[in-house]
């Protein structure tokens, strides 16, 4: 057991290592293709401190959306942002123009500063249909067909695409339609049999599938692709994101765009990592001077959770504010709290007498109902700021709920391993040296 719990804590030890370096310097291995950027530049950083592109997406001349056509523009665009994990995000409908305005911020990375490639982000905004073909019609360039104006479906009648496994493994698209929609792909499928029918947007086309039988009303449709593979997988998932992309009443046309200026800007951020490390350096000297040995361990796991967020927030994509920066600050809190809750019930067990292995086995049994219950109480807040949220309020609940399971997994077994170590190595008699003041020592 203990010779197990030496290699865990050397490895945990080398790994927290290996990650800090890897957040602040990055990895860069010459001869191949292999880099991975440090986390300042790996982060996609919020409006308030980067700042981001606005545009006004408009509908056609002579079109006056309907109420219910504003809510679906807002909901498509918002599922589009959320599935690329753009949260910190502004979609404002002014109802009575037909507009709605869109506020992103820049992506990580960006060095051209191009607002027209920024929003490409928001998908395509083009009218998606389906149509019958015409054979005669066809672009003699690339072979593919033209719009016959025939339209079955179209954006508005889709209400889900989603990449599907079909038959004998094939790869499939399935649709869900509403019910009109269903009821006239029906009638279309029943004449249509053996013939194509044409996805566009637009005038794009995009797709042709085969139409094999009837599609009944109330069945989900299935464009079939394939066999399982790589390259199939891969064109159901982009084939599902064209469909609702293009799931909109109508096409927008992008309007005004210009630049957004950060808020409150790089200088904001600077003074933000300054807080949080001299938080940091803070709760570690409390840490070593009031518990000693466990502060020590505690210390490294925090440095190792802090790093291990980070790393999820860059890999994520999401982007980070200030509000979200005070998520991360405030787990470096909870974690203490946690530590300091297991620390105090081992300090009880030295004083009635235990020997330190078995106060701290006991101190975290005890105490692994508080810490549980804390974190699932913050954790449950977390959520429902994220489902709630908006912009910097999602920024903020994802660090602090992110923050929360990493310091439930530091705090109640990374911790144990390196104290058991520490205690398996160290002197057996010590109390001293794990925060007891002035206690006796075991005989």
């Amino acid at each position: 057991m203990k010779a197990g719990d030496r290699v865990k804590s050397a490895l945990i030890v080398l790994i927290i290592g290996l990650l800090t370096y890897t957040a602040i310097m990055g990895i860069s291995i010459p001869g191949i293709d292999f880099e991975i950027k440090k986390v300042k530049d790996s982060i996609r950083f919020g409006i308030d401190i980067r700042g981001g592109v606005r545009t006004t997406l408009v509908p056609p001349e002579g079109v006056t959306p309907t109420a219910d056509q504003m809510d679906t523009i807002v909901r498509i665009i918002e599922l589009r942002l959320d599935n690329k994990q753009i949260l910190d995000r502004s979609v404002i409908p002014e109802k009575s123009s037909g507009r709605v305005i869109v506020e992103i911020p820049w992506r990580r990375g960006e060095t051209t500063f191009d607002p027209y490639e920024a929003l490409a982000e928001l998908g395509d905004t083009a009218l998606l249909t389906f149509q019958e073909v015409d054979p005669s019609l066809i672009n003699e360039e690339t072979g593919e067909y033209l719009p016959t104006g025939k339209i079955i479906i179209q954006g508005d009648d889709v209400v889900e695409a989603r990449p599907a496994l079909g038959q004998d493994g094939r790869m499939d698209v399935a649709l869900k339609l509403t019910g009109e929609a269903g009821r006239k792909f029906q009638e279309a499928t029943e004449r249509l049999i053996g013939q194509p029918i044409a996805i566009f947007l637009d005038d794009q086309f995009i797709s042709a599938p085969v139409v094999q039988s009837a599609i009944p009303a109330g069945s989900e449709p299935r464009i079939t692709l394939g066999g399982f593979r790589e390259d199939t997988v891969k064109e159901a998932s982009r084939l599902a994101g064209l469909i609702s992309a293009g799931a909109l009443p109508f096409s927008l046309e992008s309007g005004e765009v210009r630049l957004i200026t950060p808020e409150l800007g790089a200088g904001a951020l600077d003074v933000s990592v300054k807080a949080g490390l001299i938080a940091l350096i803070l709760i570690w000297l409390f840490m070593i001077l009031v518990y000693r040995i466990p502060g020590v361990s505690s210390s490294i796991t925090l440095l190792g959770q802090i790093v291990l967020l980070l790393l999820v927030v860059a890999i994520s994509n999401i982007p980070l504010t200030i509000s979200g920066i005070g998520g991360i600050i405030l787990t470096m809190g909870m974690s203490v709290d946690a530590n300091v809750i297991i620390f105090e019930r081992i300090k009880e067990e030295l004083k009635t007498g235990k020997t330190i292995q078995g106060a701290i086995d006991i101190g975290f049994k005890r105490a692994i109902t508080a810490v549980i219950d804390g974190n699932i109480t913050t954790l449950i807040a977390a959520v429902v700021l994220y489902v709630l949220g908006t912009g910097s309020v999602k920024s903020f609940a994802f660090t602090l709920g992110v923050g929360v399971v990493l310091n439930f997994i530091t705090a109640v077994f990374i911790t144990k391993i390196l104290l058991r170590t520490a205690a398996s190595l160290g002197p057996k008699k010590s109390h001293w040296l794990y925060g007891v003041k002035g206690g006796t020592s075991n005989v």
